[in-house]
């Protein structure tokens, strides 16, 4: 099993910057993709952008050129954000799936972009 706790959400001003992480532990040998969606309320849950074991990486067409997803070794999850505007205002979630399928969510952490 697999358990995952984001980390940094904050109130930026809009144009600012913000880094986010993402911890994971338990069963991290067998995570093959990760990736970050956000959701605001009333809203479904939209990607962001995912990274696979192999470093291939796909993200949403509203935050391609302002977001960076990265992972390290022990699969720790990042989400560079720049350039942030008043519309990345969501909680933003960790999401990992394993390379049989099984996926798990964080808990979410809240991004306020002020305008």
């Amino acid at each position: 099993q697999v358990q995952l706790e984001e980390f940094g959400g904050a109130l930026v001003p809009a144009g600012g910057s913000l880094r986010l992480s993402c911890a994971a532990s338990g069963e991290i040998a067998a995570i093959n993709t990760m990736g970050w969606y956000r959701q605001a309320p009333g809203n479904y849950r939209e990607l962001v952008a995912t990274i696979t074991s192999d470093g291939d990486t796909n993200y949403a067409s509203s935050v391609k050129g302002r977001f960076t997803i990265s992972r390290d070794a022990k699969n720790t999850l990042y989400l560079q954000m720049n350039s942030l505007e008043p519309e990345d205002t969501r909680v933003y979630y960790c999401k990992s799936t394993t390379h049989w399928g099984s996926a798990v969510w964080g808990r979410g952490t809240e991004v306020t972009v002020s305008t």
